[in-house]
Order: structure tokens, then sequence, then C-alpha cells
């Protein structure tokens, strides 16, 4: 471990990138060797300047780095690089490599069989819906699910796969000790435990705009296959998807409603050529892949709640039509609306709104 801590000090120095450091690697195997090269030796790697040969030789830990790595120790972050056997096979022929990779919980190998679900920061209970859906089925047919830790459509996919009891991996657009969005903490706990966060910048990145299309070419690479839930004509999902086809993934997209302003990018990914989504067969197919046996048993429904989930529908209703279209006080109609929230047919939403699931 101290070994690959090496690599946070030389991403610490001024006016080392990706290439620059990828190149030090290609050259000196280990980052030891590159802090104990002369500099007329670094600066025979192409892109090594003499000024950033000068600072390599004489480079000191400060105590933000240090304070960094200490940091990286308490959370078990594991620091790889592309030289690493550890290192995703499905990244090693990415034209654009990230040379470091920081992983917070595990990547296995039966993660290279990952479908990314991903879309719009503000979907509706729809998209939601249908996230969850596809992320349960997904990791019901032993696939991992890959997502982005963003709000909306992100955090149903990872929270449904974690629900299912399946593995999740979320590729952040921050350093990998950089939570964001910050009300995401907990789940990201849960992830580590039970998938893989990654990212490829060093701690203490922020979520910076520019990171983000990057962090997109990592999600799709990691993924043998991609769906798009619901964006809108300029969103970040089209930057994952034109990655995807870039890297020959297969692109699958969920339709909407035409007036639906988030649902314009998938619904134009549909015209230029991503697969329409209907379930998780399709994803399957294309993966040579079977769908599992339905194992479920058939769910019991009482005549007064059937009564009830007829009313209740795939747009959002409040408990006050609820109760004026059954003509149920709403004592009788809350306890009936709970057992169809038990069984998993409702769900509950902020102002006592009611939609199916």
């Amino acid at each position: 471990m101290q070994n690959k801590e090496l690599l946070v000090d030389l991403y610490s120095i001024p006016g080392m990138t990706e290439y620059r450091l990828k190149g030090l690697l290609a050259a000196f195997q280990h980052p030891e060797a590159i802090f104990q090269a002369e500099k007329e030796e670094l600066t025979a790697v192409p892109g090594i300047v003499p000024e950033l040969a000068q600072a390599i030789t004489s480079y000191q830990r400060s105590a933000e780095t240090a304070a960094r790595l200490k940091t990286l120790r308490t959370l078990g972050v594991k620091i790889i690089d592309f030289l690493d056997p550890e290192f995703p096979e499905n990244l090693r022929n990415l034209p654009h490599m990230p040379p470091v990779l920081f992983i917070r919980g595990e990547i296995k190998s039966d993660d290279r069989q990952a479908v990314a679900v991903i879309g719009t920061r503000r979907p509706s209970h729809y998209g939601q819906r249908v996230a969850e859906r596809l992320a349960a089925e997904l990791v019901r047919a032993g696939l991992t699910v890959v997502s982005g830790l963003a709000r909306g459509i992100d955090t149903c996919a990872h929270r449904a796969a974690l629900t299912a009891g399946g593995r999740t991996i979320a590729v952040l657009g921050s350093g990998i000790d950089v939570i964001y969005p910050p009300e995401n903490r907990q789940l990201a706990e849960k992830i580590a435990g039970f998938g893989a966060l990654v990212s490829e910048f060093p701690p203490g990145t922020g979520p910076l705009a520019m990171n983000f299309p990057k962090r997109n070419r990592l999600i799709s690479a990691l993924s043998r296959a991609v769906i798009a839930v619901e964006a809108g004509e300029k969103s970040g999902v089209l930057s994952t998807c034109s990655w995807a086809r870039e890297q020959e993934r297969p692109v699958f997209a969920v339709p909407g409603r035409i007036d639906e302003e988030r649902s314009l990018g998938t619904n134009r990914l549909i015209q230029q050529g991503a697969r329409l989504i209907t379930g998780i067969q399709e994803v399957l197919e294309s993966l040579g892949m079977s769908a599992p046996a339905e194992t479920r048993q058939p769910v019991e429904i009482q005549s007064e709640e059937k009564q009830v989930l007829e009313v209740v529908g795939n747009d959002p209703v409040h408990i006050d039509e609820l109760c004026a279209a059954t003509g149920m006080p709403i004592p009788e109609l809350m306890t009936l609306l709970f057992q169809l929230e038990v069984k998993g047919l409702v769900r509950q939403l902020p102002g006592k709104f009611f939609v199916r699931t």
C-alpha cells in the first residue's frame, strides 16, 4: 500500500497530468522508481519538462497530502494503476485510459457482467419506477448495476440494486473522499459495502463540471450495455451513450412522452439507433443471456384493496382524490394503502400522494 500511496504524491506535484503520469509509469513501472530517477532520466519521458522533473526530484510530502492519505487509509481506499493486475480489464483498451483508480469497496471478477442504468437528476415518478424495476431485475439476473451516484435516476438505480440483494458500482465525478451530492453519503457507504465506489480523480477533487464527461466514459466502459431511462436534450446521459457507442456497447433507451422535456433526449436516442427497451429481456438477449425463472408467488389482493388499486395509477394521486373516488373514509383508506404498500404494489410520496410501483 505504501508504494501505491506515492501515486497521490505524484498527483500533488504542480504540472502533473494524467498523460504525464501515465508516461512516467510506463517508463519506470513503479512510483518509487519515478522518485528515485535522475532528472535527465525523467526528462527523457515525453511531456516531462525540466521544471516538472526538478519538482519530482526535490519533492517533499506536504501536510495536506499527508492528511489526505490518512483519510484514504481510514476509508480503506485501494489505489491501483493501469499496470496493476487488479486494474479492470474492460478499461485497458480505452483511448484515454485513466492511469490511476481509487476504489472503495471491491470490484469482483463477476462485475465484468455489468449494465449501466443512468438518467436525469430530475426524473418523473414513472422514470423512478422504471429505473428501480430495471435495476432490481438486472441484479436478479446476476448482473451488476453501474451508475454515477447522481441525484435522480442514478440514486434510484443504486438503491434498487442494493434492495434486491445485488451489487452496484458508483463512478464518481469527484475524488473518492468527496461524496456528491452530500445527501448520498449514507448510500455511498452501503455501496462500498456491497459493491464499489470508483474514482479516477485525486483525493480532494471537487465535483467540477469538467470531471463528469470523463466519469461518463468510465460508466460505459465498466458496463456491457447502457440503459438511459430519462434524459433531456442536453443531459449528460447523452454523453455516456456517445461513449458507449464509441466503445461498441449496446445502448438502450426507455421511450417517453413526446411532450415531456425529460424524455426528449431518450426519444432522440431511439431515433438515432438506440434500442427501445420495455424490460431487461432485450438487454439479456443482446448479451447472450437468458432471463432467470420467475419464482415470486402471486400477491393476494382483497376486494377492498383491489378497489383502491384500480384508482391508484402511474401518476401520483392525492389521498383526498382517492377518498372521493372510492367513497371510503380516510382511516380505512390509509389502512388499505398501507397493506398495498407492504405488498409492494403502491408507494407513498411526500404530501400524502400515492402511486403504483
